[in-house]
């Protein structure tokens, strides 16, 4: 059984999170993500929603066979805990695949880092981003 391992932060689902999950989850068996807690997301405005239901949410997607809140101090944590195969990254996160890959060699982690595909919005309106859903609520409603 391939176990796959995605994360993110997941503060406001929309269509781009379900395409993001379901292609970690065909590069495996059993998906387990990730969600980031509020206080280690620094590259990026911090979630509105809490850790507790942003993660409950993930875990009600149909890809998602698993989520759980990350580590307080240690990102890398639940990845040697669980020692998944595949670490499966959304096209357009921050992370850089090499410096990822480093990080699971010196700790002894083997598993595959690979960076799931785009997904163009399907009509005008669809919007993909948290962001552009929050700026959209603030000049309909700010």
């Amino acid at each position: 059984m391939t176990h796959v391992i995605a994360q993110g932060t997941f503060d406001i689902l929309h269509p781009g999170h379900v395409h993001y999950l379901r292609d970690a989850k065909a590069f495996g068996d059993r998906l387990t993500v990730i969600v980031a807690r509020r206080e280690n997301v620094t590259h990026k405005e911090p979630p509105i929603l809490p850790n507790r239901q942003r993660r409950d949410m993930v875990a009600a997607l149909d890809p998602v066979d698993d989520a759980r809140v990350g580590h307080p101090d240690d990102i890398f944590a639940p990845i040697e805990e669980m020692e998944p195969d595949v670490i499966a990254l959304g096209h357009d996160q921050h992370h850089d695949e090499s410096a990822i890959e480093e990080e699971l060699a010196r700790r002894g982690v083997e598993c595959e880092v690979r960076r799931a595909g785009p997904r163009e919005p399907q009509y005008e309106e669809e919007l993909l981003s948290t962001g552009r859903i929050i700026d959209r609520i603030l000049e309909e409603r700010g």
